[in-house]
């Protein structure tokens, strides 16, 4: 049901990176991840890629290009606008969710705690059920 999905983490947080991945192959095997450590980097990595992700998951604070706005640039890009983007943060103030949502984020996702509620966040989102650990944009 999962597979050949390309997942893409925006996250300056390497160790982030690592857990993020180690989840995805508890998930499923077959799902592909590809990486940034900041909006400067995923955007030209998008823009010379052959193959576009299913899903982008970006992280609100980093430096050089913050997460809101790589997603307002992607948002204005005619070949990338129709990616979905996640926002993965450790955030939960209502200001950056509602930031998210008027620049078109399809989701916000408050990182989990643990581990295991990780697994269970990615098998949800990916595998299109609904989930309480997310916001719903």
């Amino acid at each position: 049901m999962l597979q050949n999905q390309l997942l893409f983490l925006v996250d300056d947080d390497i160790d982030d990176h690592e857990i993020f991945k180690s989840a995805l192959a508890k998930v499923d095997e077959d799902l592909e991840l590809i990486t940034a450590t900041n909006g400067y980097e995923a955007l030209n990595m998008l823009s010379t890629a052959n193959t576009f992700p299913d899903y982008i998951f970006v992280d609100l604070n980093m430096p050089g290009m913050g997460g809101l706005q790589f997603l307002k640039e992607i948002k204005q890009t005619d070949n990338l606008k129709h990616l979905p983007v996640i926002i993965y943060t450790t955030s939960s103030n209502p200001v950056d969710i509602a930031n998210a949502k008027e620049l078109g984020a399809v989701t916000f996702i408050t990182k989990p705690a643990r581990f295991a509620e990780l697994c269970n966040l990615l098998r949800s989102l990916i595998g299109g059920q609904s989930t309480t650990s997310r916001q719903t944009l």
